[in-house]
Protein backbone atom coordinates (compact mmCIF):
# COMPACT_ATOMS: atom_id res chain seq x y z
CA UNK A 1 0.00 0.00 0.00
CA UNK A 2 1.28 3.45 -0.90
CA UNK A 3 0.55 6.41 1.31
CA UNK A 4 0.66 9.81 -0.41
CA UNK A 5 1.21 13.13 1.32
CA UNK A 6 -1.63 15.58 0.78
CA UNK A 7 -0.62 18.63 -1.21
CA UNK A 8 -1.47 21.08 1.60
CA UNK A 9 0.35 19.16 4.32
CA UNK A 10 3.50 20.98 5.40
CA UNK A 11 5.64 18.24 6.96
CA UNK A 12 8.76 16.32 6.05
CA UNK A 13 10.49 13.11 7.09
CA UNK A 14 14.06 13.15 8.36
CA UNK A 15 16.35 10.24 9.09
CA UNK A 16 16.84 9.56 12.79
CA UNK A 17 19.90 11.02 14.44
CA UNK A 18 23.00 8.91 14.92
CA UNK A 19 22.68 9.54 18.67
CA UNK A 20 19.83 10.29 21.01
CA UNK A 21 20.03 12.57 24.04
CA UNK A 22 19.00 9.91 26.54
CA UNK A 23 20.45 6.58 27.51
CA UNK A 24 19.22 3.52 29.33
CA UNK A 25 21.32 1.84 31.96
CA UNK A 26 21.00 -0.51 34.90
CA UNK A 27 20.22 0.88 38.36
CA UNK A 28 20.34 -0.86 41.71
CA UNK A 29 18.34 0.05 44.77
CA UNK A 30 20.65 -1.88 47.10
CA UNK A 31 24.43 -2.19 47.10
CA UNK A 32 24.16 -5.98 47.13
CA UNK A 33 22.52 -5.94 43.67
CA UNK A 34 19.41 -7.64 44.96
CA UNK A 35 17.09 -5.62 42.72
CA UNK A 36 17.70 -4.28 39.23
CA UNK A 37 15.90 -1.85 36.96
CA UNK A 38 16.39 0.96 34.45
CA UNK A 39 17.32 4.60 34.77
CA UNK A 40 17.26 7.42 32.24
CA UNK A 41 20.05 9.99 32.40
CA UNK A 42 22.10 12.39 30.32
CA UNK A 43 24.33 10.91 27.65
CA UNK A 44 28.03 10.90 28.55
CA UNK A 45 31.25 10.64 26.59
CA UNK A 46 31.71 6.95 27.39
CA UNK A 47 28.25 5.91 26.29
CA UNK A 48 28.95 5.21 22.62
CA UNK A 49 28.10 1.53 22.95
CA UNK A 50 24.89 2.06 24.94
CA UNK A 51 22.77 4.25 22.67
CA UNK A 52 20.16 3.82 20.01
CA UNK A 53 21.68 3.84 16.53
CA UNK A 54 20.06 4.13 13.14
CA UNK A 55 20.92 0.95 11.24
CA UNK A 56 19.17 0.03 8.00
CA UNK A 57 16.06 1.95 8.98
CA UNK A 58 15.81 -0.03 12.24
CA UNK A 59 16.39 1.26 15.77
CA UNK A 60 18.36 -1.03 18.07
CA UNK A 61 19.34 -0.98 21.73
CA UNK A 62 22.27 -2.86 23.16
CA UNK A 63 21.31 -4.53 26.45
CA UNK A 64 23.93 -5.43 29.03
CA UNK A 65 23.78 -8.26 31.54
CA UNK A 66 23.47 -7.04 35.14
CA UNK A 67 26.85 -8.61 36.00
CA UNK A 68 28.64 -7.69 32.75
CA UNK A 69 31.81 -5.59 32.44
CA UNK A 70 29.98 -2.45 31.18
CA UNK A 71 27.72 -2.60 34.24
CA UNK A 72 30.75 -2.97 36.50
CA UNK A 73 32.19 0.14 34.85
CA UNK A 74 28.96 2.07 35.50
CA UNK A 75 29.17 1.08 39.16
CA UNK A 76 32.83 2.15 39.23
CA UNK A 77 33.62 -1.27 40.72
CA UNK A 78 32.36 -0.05 44.11
CA UNK A 79 29.97 -2.96 44.42
CA UNK A 80 31.07 -6.56 44.76
CA UNK A 81 29.83 -8.57 41.78
CA UNK A 82 29.90 -12.39 41.94
CA UNK A 83 32.17 -14.29 39.58
CA UNK A 84 30.39 -15.57 36.50
CA UNK A 85 29.51 -19.25 36.83
CA UNK A 86 29.93 -19.35 40.61
CA UNK A 87 27.27 -20.48 43.10
CA UNK A 88 26.90 -16.87 44.26
CA UNK A 89 26.39 -15.77 40.64
CA UNK A 90 23.38 -18.03 40.10
CA UNK A 91 22.02 -17.42 43.60
CA UNK A 92 21.91 -13.67 42.95
CA UNK A 93 20.11 -14.20 39.65
CA UNK A 94 17.56 -16.57 41.20
CA UNK A 95 16.84 -14.17 44.07
CA UNK A 96 16.40 -11.33 41.59
CA UNK A 97 13.91 -13.41 39.57
CA UNK A 98 12.00 -14.22 42.75
CA UNK A 99 11.70 -10.55 43.66
CA UNK A 100 10.40 -9.56 40.24
CA UNK A 101 7.95 -12.47 40.05
CA UNK A 102 6.60 -11.37 43.42
CA UNK A 103 6.14 -7.81 42.21
CA UNK A 104 4.35 -8.96 39.11
CA UNK A 105 1.33 -10.35 40.93
CA UNK A 106 -0.24 -6.91 41.34
CA UNK A 107 -0.09 -5.67 37.75
CA UNK A 108 -3.88 -5.41 37.62
CA UNK A 109 -4.05 -3.34 40.81
CA UNK A 110 -6.76 -5.69 42.10
CA UNK A 111 -4.58 -8.50 43.44
CA UNK A 112 -5.19 -9.57 47.02
CA UNK A 113 -2.71 -11.40 49.21
CA UNK A 114 -2.99 -13.26 52.47
CA UNK A 115 -0.78 -15.51 54.57
CA UNK A 116 0.46 -18.81 53.16
CA UNK A 117 -1.38 -20.73 55.91
CA UNK A 118 -4.67 -19.13 54.90
CA UNK A 119 -6.63 -15.92 55.45
CA UNK A 120 -8.52 -16.97 58.57
CA UNK A 121 -8.16 -15.32 61.96
CA UNK A 122 -9.30 -16.55 65.35
CA UNK A 123 -10.28 -14.66 68.49
CA UNK A 124 -8.80 -16.41 71.53
CA UNK A 125 -10.42 -15.35 74.80
CA UNK A 126 -7.69 -16.81 77.00
CA UNK A 127 -5.07 -14.81 75.09
CA UNK A 128 -6.47 -11.36 75.76
CA UNK A 129 -9.54 -11.54 73.47
CA UNK A 130 -7.26 -10.63 70.56
CA UNK A 131 -7.43 -11.84 66.96
CA UNK A 132 -4.71 -14.29 65.91
CA UNK A 133 -3.45 -15.93 62.76
CA UNK A 134 -0.54 -18.15 61.71
CA UNK A 135 2.34 -16.71 59.67
CA UNK A 136 5.37 -18.36 58.09
CA UNK A 137 8.72 -16.57 58.15
CA UNK A 138 12.18 -17.48 56.85
CA UNK A 139 13.70 -20.20 54.66
CA UNK A 140 12.54 -22.81 55.44
CA UNK A 141 9.42 -21.28 56.95
CA UNK A 142 9.10 -21.06 60.73
CA UNK A 143 5.50 -20.80 62.01
CA UNK A 144 4.21 -18.23 64.51
CA UNK A 145 0.83 -17.57 66.11
CA UNK A 146 0.72 -13.76 65.99
CA UNK A 147 -1.84 -11.24 67.21
CA UNK A 148 -3.17 -8.91 64.50
CA UNK A 149 -2.80 -5.32 65.70
CA UNK A 150 -4.05 -2.26 63.80
CA UNK A 151 -2.89 -0.05 66.67
CA UNK A 152 0.84 -0.57 66.09
CA UNK A 153 3.21 -0.81 63.14
CA UNK A 154 6.00 -3.28 63.84
CA UNK A 155 5.79 -6.99 63.04
CA UNK A 156 7.87 -8.84 65.65
CA UNK A 157 8.36 -12.41 66.79
CA UNK A 158 10.28 -13.92 69.74
CA UNK A 159 13.90 -14.39 68.71
CA UNK A 160 17.28 -14.99 70.36
CA UNK A 161 15.41 -14.66 73.63
CA UNK A 162 16.74 -13.29 76.88
CA UNK A 163 13.16 -12.88 78.17
CA UNK A 164 10.28 -14.31 76.15
CA UNK A 165 7.05 -16.13 76.89
CA UNK A 166 7.39 -19.90 77.06
CA UNK A 167 5.81 -21.78 74.17
CA UNK A 168 6.47 -25.26 75.58
CA UNK A 169 3.93 -27.21 77.59
CA UNK A 170 1.25 -24.54 77.21
CA UNK A 171 -2.41 -25.12 76.28
CA UNK A 172 -1.66 -23.51 72.92
CA UNK A 173 1.49 -25.30 71.79
CA UNK A 174 -0.44 -28.49 71.01
CA UNK A 175 -3.15 -26.63 69.06
CA UNK A 176 -1.12 -24.09 67.09
CA UNK A 177 2.22 -23.83 65.31
CA UNK A 178 4.48 -21.75 67.56
CA UNK A 179 8.21 -21.07 67.24
CA UNK A 180 11.13 -19.02 68.49
CA UNK A 181 12.71 -17.44 65.41
CA UNK A 182 16.28 -18.58 64.88
CA UNK A 183 18.21 -16.52 62.29
CA UNK A 184 20.75 -19.32 61.95
CA UNK A 185 18.01 -21.70 60.82
CA UNK A 186 16.95 -19.41 57.97
CA UNK A 187 19.20 -19.20 54.92
CA UNK A 188 17.65 -15.86 53.93
CA UNK A 189 17.77 -13.97 57.24
CA UNK A 190 19.59 -10.64 57.27
CA UNK A 191 20.26 -8.11 60.01
CA UNK A 192 19.18 -4.52 59.36
CA UNK A 193 22.05 -2.04 59.57
CA UNK A 194 21.90 1.34 61.27
CA UNK A 195 21.95 3.15 57.92
CA UNK A 196 18.85 1.33 56.67
CA UNK A 197 16.01 3.65 55.66
CA UNK A 198 13.68 2.03 58.22
CA UNK A 199 16.10 2.28 61.15
CA UNK A 200 14.95 5.16 63.34
CA UNK A 201 16.81 4.22 66.52
CA UNK A 202 20.13 5.60 67.69
CA UNK A 203 22.85 3.02 67.28
CA UNK A 204 25.18 2.94 70.29
CA UNK A 205 28.79 3.73 69.48
CA UNK A 206 29.01 2.07 66.09
CA UNK A 207 27.56 4.85 63.95
CA UNK A 208 25.95 3.48 60.79
CA UNK A 209 27.67 0.11 60.52
CA UNK A 210 26.05 -1.68 63.46
CA UNK A 211 22.78 -3.60 63.70
CA UNK A 212 19.65 -1.50 64.15
CA UNK A 213 18.01 -1.88 67.58
CA UNK A 214 14.32 -1.31 68.28
CA UNK A 215 12.13 -0.83 71.33
CA UNK A 216 8.33 -0.51 71.37
CA UNK A 217 5.97 0.12 74.28
CA UNK A 218 2.24 -0.57 74.24
CA UNK A 219 -0.95 0.62 75.95
CA UNK A 220 -1.07 -2.27 78.42
CA UNK A 221 0.76 -1.54 81.65
CA UNK A 222 4.54 -2.11 81.43
CA UNK A 223 4.15 -4.06 78.19
CA UNK A 224 6.99 -3.74 75.69
CA UNK A 225 9.27 -5.54 73.26
CA UNK A 226 12.86 -4.82 72.30
CA UNK A 227 15.56 -6.38 70.17
CA UNK A 228 17.02 -5.82 66.71
CA UNK A 229 15.52 -5.34 63.26
CA UNK A 230 15.94 -8.09 60.70
CA UNK A 231 14.79 -8.94 57.18
CA UNK A 232 13.53 -12.25 55.86
CA UNK A 233 10.92 -13.73 53.57
CA UNK A 234 7.31 -13.61 54.75
CA UNK A 235 5.40 -16.33 52.91
CA UNK A 236 2.14 -15.14 51.38
CA UNK A 237 -0.24 -16.35 48.70
CA UNK A 238 -2.81 -14.78 46.42
CA UNK A 239 -6.20 -14.62 48.12
CA UNK A 240 -8.06 -16.42 45.35
CA UNK A 241 -8.79 -19.92 44.11
CA UNK A 242 -5.26 -20.28 42.67
CA UNK A 243 -3.35 -19.61 45.88
CA UNK A 244 -0.17 -18.58 44.05
CA UNK A 245 2.81 -18.37 46.41
CA UNK A 246 4.33 -14.90 46.88
CA UNK A 247 7.40 -14.36 49.07
CA UNK A 248 8.00 -10.82 50.33
CA UNK A 249 11.31 -9.78 51.91
CA UNK A 250 10.01 -7.80 54.88
CA UNK A 251 11.52 -5.98 57.84
CA UNK A 252 10.53 -7.29 61.27
CA UNK A 253 11.58 -7.21 64.90
CA UNK A 254 13.71 -9.96 66.38
CA UNK A 255 12.10 -9.72 69.82
CA UNK A 256 14.81 -10.62 72.29
CA UNK A 257 13.14 -9.22 75.40
CA UNK A 258 9.43 -8.88 76.18
CA UNK A 259 7.65 -7.57 79.27
CA UNK A 260 4.18 -7.22 80.77
CA UNK A 261 1.27 -8.82 78.94
CA UNK A 262 3.57 -10.30 76.28
CA UNK A 263 4.91 -12.76 78.88
CA UNK A 264 1.63 -14.13 80.24
CA UNK A 265 -1.56 -12.75 78.71
CA UNK A 266 -1.42 -11.82 75.03
CA UNK A 267 0.69 -12.06 71.85
CA UNK A 268 2.94 -14.69 73.43
CA UNK A 269 4.32 -15.72 70.03
CA UNK A 270 4.52 -12.34 68.32
CA UNK A 271 2.55 -9.33 67.14
CA UNK A 272 1.72 -8.37 63.55
CA UNK A 273 1.51 -4.57 63.37
CA UNK A 274 -0.88 -3.38 60.66
CA UNK A 275 -0.47 0.38 61.10
CA UNK A 276 0.24 3.12 58.56
CA UNK A 277 3.94 3.75 59.20
CA UNK A 278 6.53 2.71 56.61
CA UNK A 279 7.80 -0.23 58.66
CA UNK A 280 4.45 -2.05 58.72
CA UNK A 281 3.96 -5.00 56.38
CA UNK A 282 0.86 -3.54 54.62
CA UNK A 283 2.80 -0.32 53.92
CA UNK A 284 5.73 -2.32 52.56
CA UNK A 285 3.53 -4.47 50.31
CA UNK A 286 1.84 -1.38 48.85
CA UNK A 287 5.11 0.54 48.46
CA UNK A 288 6.77 -2.34 46.62
CA UNK A 289 3.83 -2.80 44.25
CA UNK A 290 2.51 -6.12 45.52
CA UNK A 291 -0.95 -4.77 46.35
CA UNK A 292 -3.12 -1.68 46.41
CA UNK A 293 -2.65 0.46 49.53
CA UNK A 294 -5.47 -1.15 51.49
CA UNK A 295 -6.38 -4.26 53.46
CA UNK A 296 -9.43 -5.69 55.18
CA UNK A 297 -10.15 -7.48 58.43
CA UNK A 298 -13.59 -9.01 58.82
CA UNK A 299 -14.98 -10.63 61.96
CA UNK A 300 -18.01 -12.83 62.53
CA UNK A 301 -20.23 -12.74 65.61
CA UNK A 302 -18.21 -15.65 67.02
CA UNK A 303 -14.96 -13.68 66.65
CA UNK A 304 -13.60 -15.74 63.77
CA UNK A 305 -12.66 -13.77 60.68
CA UNK A 306 -10.32 -13.24 57.77
CA UNK A 307 -7.62 -10.83 56.62
CA UNK A 308 -6.83 -9.83 53.03
CA UNK A 309 -4.12 -7.42 51.85
CA UNK A 310 -5.08 -5.28 48.85
CA UNK A 311 -8.81 -5.74 49.42
CA UNK A 312 -10.59 -2.52 48.39
CA UNK A 313 -13.96 -3.46 49.85
CA UNK A 314 -17.29 -3.44 48.03
CA UNK A 315 -19.61 -0.66 46.91
CA UNK A 316 -22.37 -1.70 49.32
CA UNK A 317 -20.23 -1.24 52.42
CA UNK A 318 -20.70 1.79 54.63
CA UNK A 319 -17.61 3.95 55.01
CA UNK A 320 -16.13 6.52 57.32
CA UNK A 321 -12.97 8.55 56.68
CA UNK A 322 -9.89 8.43 58.89
CA UNK A 323 -9.04 11.49 60.96
CA UNK A 324 -5.48 11.78 59.71
CA UNK A 325 -2.55 13.11 61.73
CA UNK A 326 0.51 13.37 59.48
CA UNK A 327 2.92 13.36 62.44
CA UNK A 328 1.69 9.96 63.61
CA UNK A 329 -0.78 8.37 61.18
CA UNK A 330 -3.18 5.90 62.80
CA UNK A 331 -6.61 4.44 62.06
CA UNK A 332 -8.40 7.20 63.98
CA UNK A 333 -12.11 7.57 63.28
CA UNK A 334 -14.80 10.05 64.36
CA UNK A 335 -18.18 9.17 65.87
CA UNK A 336 -20.82 11.90 65.85
CA UNK A 337 -23.67 10.19 67.74
CA UNK A 338 -24.25 7.29 70.14
CA UNK A 339 -27.53 5.40 70.16
CA UNK A 340 -28.40 3.44 73.32
CA UNK A 341 -31.65 1.55 72.90
CA UNK A 342 -34.22 4.19 71.95
CA UNK A 343 -32.13 7.15 73.13
CA UNK A 344 -29.73 9.22 71.04
CA UNK A 345 -26.68 11.08 72.37
CA UNK A 346 -25.30 13.91 70.24
CA UNK A 347 -21.75 13.42 71.42
CA UNK A 348 -18.87 13.65 68.95
CA UNK A 349 -15.52 12.03 69.74
CA UNK A 350 -12.52 10.52 67.99
CA UNK A 351 -11.25 7.01 68.68
CA UNK A 352 -8.44 4.73 67.58
CA UNK A 353 -9.65 1.61 65.76
CA UNK A 354 -7.32 -0.90 67.41
CA UNK A 355 -7.66 -4.65 66.91
CA UNK A 356 -4.81 -5.14 69.38
CA UNK A 357 -6.84 -3.75 72.29
CA UNK A 358 -9.31 -6.11 73.93
CA UNK A 359 -11.99 -3.67 75.11
CA UNK A 360 -13.48 -0.24 74.41
CA UNK A 361 -12.12 2.74 76.34
CA UNK A 362 -13.96 6.07 76.56
CA UNK A 363 -13.11 9.43 78.09
CA UNK A 364 -15.45 11.83 79.85
CA UNK A 365 -18.07 13.08 79.28
CA UNK A 366 -18.84 10.35 76.73
CA UNK A 367 -18.36 7.49 79.21
CA UNK A 368 -20.87 8.85 81.73
CA UNK A 369 -23.43 9.76 79.07
CA UNK A 370 -23.34 6.26 77.60
CA UNK A 371 -23.32 4.27 80.85
CA UNK A 372 -26.13 6.28 82.48
CA UNK A 373 -28.44 5.77 79.51
CA UNK A 374 -27.51 2.10 79.27
CA UNK A 375 -28.16 1.53 82.98
CA UNK A 376 -31.51 3.36 82.84
CA UNK A 377 -32.77 0.96 80.14
CA UNK A 378 -31.47 -2.24 81.75
CA UNK A 379 -33.99 -4.49 83.55
CA UNK A 380 -31.52 -6.59 85.55
CA UNK A 381 -30.19 -5.55 88.94
CA UNK A 382 -26.74 -4.02 89.14
CA UNK A 383 -24.09 -5.75 91.24
CA UNK A 384 -21.45 -4.21 93.42
CA UNK A 385 -18.16 -3.50 91.68
CA UNK A 386 -15.66 -6.36 91.80
CA UNK A 387 -12.11 -5.12 92.31
CA UNK A 388 -10.76 -8.03 90.26
CA UNK A 389 -12.28 -6.71 87.03
CA UNK A 390 -12.07 -3.22 85.48
CA UNK A 391 -15.77 -2.84 84.60
CA UNK A 392 -18.10 -0.56 86.56
CA UNK A 393 -21.44 -1.83 85.26
CA UNK A 394 -22.07 -5.47 86.15
CA UNK A 395 -25.51 -7.09 86.39
CA UNK A 396 -27.03 -10.28 87.74
CA UNK A 397 -28.78 -12.30 85.07
CA UNK A 398 -31.34 -14.82 86.31
CA UNK A 399 -31.77 -18.07 84.33
CA UNK A 400 -35.00 -16.88 82.71
CA UNK A 401 -33.60 -13.51 81.59
CA UNK A 402 -33.75 -12.85 77.83
CA UNK A 403 -30.53 -11.28 76.52
CA UNK A 404 -32.53 -9.59 73.76
CA UNK A 405 -33.82 -7.17 76.42
CA UNK A 406 -30.34 -5.71 76.83
CA UNK A 407 -30.25 -2.27 75.12
CA UNK A 408 -28.75 -2.17 71.65
CA UNK A 409 -25.73 0.05 71.09
CA UNK A 410 -24.67 1.71 67.83
CA UNK A 411 -22.55 4.61 66.61
CA UNK A 412 -23.16 7.13 63.85
CA UNK A 413 -19.82 7.74 62.18
CA UNK A 414 -18.53 10.76 60.31
CA UNK A 415 -20.11 10.53 56.87
CA UNK A 416 -23.38 9.20 58.37
CA UNK A 417 -22.36 5.53 58.29
CA UNK A 418 -23.90 3.33 60.99
CA UNK A 419 -21.76 1.02 63.12
CA UNK A 420 -23.71 -1.55 65.15
CA UNK A 421 -21.94 -2.84 68.26
CA UNK A 422 -22.87 -6.53 68.07
CA UNK A 423 -21.57 -7.60 71.47
CA UNK A 424 -21.52 -4.70 73.96
CA UNK A 425 -21.46 -7.17 76.88
CA UNK A 426 -19.73 -10.34 78.04
CA UNK A 427 -21.36 -13.02 80.16
CA UNK A 428 -19.53 -14.65 83.07
CA UNK A 429 -21.05 -17.87 84.45
CA UNK A 430 -20.83 -18.41 88.21
CA UNK A 431 -21.12 -21.39 90.54
CA UNK A 432 -24.39 -20.04 91.90
CA UNK A 433 -27.85 -19.83 90.37
CA UNK A 434 -27.15 -16.64 88.49
CA UNK A 435 -24.90 -15.34 85.74
CA UNK A 436 -23.06 -12.03 85.62
CA UNK A 437 -22.89 -9.88 82.51
CA UNK A 438 -20.73 -6.80 82.03
CA UNK A 439 -20.95 -3.70 79.86
CA UNK A 440 -17.70 -3.71 77.86
CA UNK A 441 -16.76 -0.08 78.29
CA UNK A 442 -13.95 1.25 80.49
CA UNK A 443 -13.33 4.80 81.66
CA UNK A 444 -9.89 6.25 80.96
Amino acid sequence: MEVKKPEDCNWKVEAPSKKISRKTRIWFSKPDLSIGGFEFGELGESDEDEVFEHDNDMASLKMHHRFSDPVKDVLNKQVSVPTKGSVEFYTELAENDKMFRGRGVSDSGDERLTFSDGNSSLRIKSLGYLHYTTVSLGTPGQKFLVALDTGSDLFWVPCECSRCASIDDTPYSSKFNMSIYDPKESSTSKKVSCNHRLCTASCPGSGTVGTCPYSSSYVSSETSTSGILMEDFLHLETDDSNGTIVDAFVTFGCGQQQSGSFLHVAALNGLFGLGMEKISVPSFLAREGYIADSFSMCFGVDGNGRISFGDKGSINQEETPFTFDASHPTYTITATQIRVGASLINSSFIALFDSGTSFTYLVEPHYTRLTKLFHAQTKDSRRLTDNRIPFDYCYTMSPDTNTSLIPELSLTMKGEGQFLVYNPIIVLPTHKLYTVWLLLSILI
